[in-house]
C-alpha cells in the first residue's frame, strides 16, 4: 500500500516539476532556488521510494519463544515426470520440472 502512495506522490512530484519550470518566472531576481529545490524534492523522494521498497517487516524474537521457524538447506528434485521402460530395460523419465527449495524448519 505505503509502495502505491509512494510513486504517486513521485508522479505528483514530477508533474508539479514540470509545470513550474516551464512557467515564465514572475520575480525580479533570478529563480535559481526553485530548479534546486525541485532537483531536491526529486532525489529525497526516490530516496525514499527506495527505501520503502526494500523494507522488510520488523519481527522481534524472544527467548521464551518455542516455536523458531528458519529456512533449511536446498533441496532439489523432480515433479511432474513421466517415467517408463522401454524394450531394452531401460527406465526413460521425460518432462516435469527440476525444482529447487528450502524447506521451512519449526522447532
Amino acid at each position: 500500500m505505503i509502495k502505491k502512495f509512494i510513486n504517486a506522490l513521485m508522479a505528483l512530484t514530477m508533474i508539479v516539476g514540470v509545470a513550474i519550470s516551464s512557467a515564465p518566472q514572475a520575480e525580479a531576481r533570478r529563480g535559481h532556488g526553485v530548479g534546486l529545490g525541485i532537483a531536491a524534492g526529486i532525489i529525497g523522494l526516490g530516496i525514499i521510494g527506495a527505501a520503502g521498497a526494500h523494507a522488510r517487516p520488523y519481527r522481534s524474537y524472544s527467548a521464551y519463544d518455542d516455536d523458531v521457524c528458519y529456512r533449511g538447506p536446498r533441496e532439489c528434485h523432480w515433479t511432474g515426470r513421466r517415467c517408463f521402460e522401454n524394450s531394452w530395460g531401460d527406465t526413460v523419465c521425460r518432462g516435469g520440472r527440476y525444482i529447487c527449495e528450502r524447506p521451512l524448519i519449526c522447532e
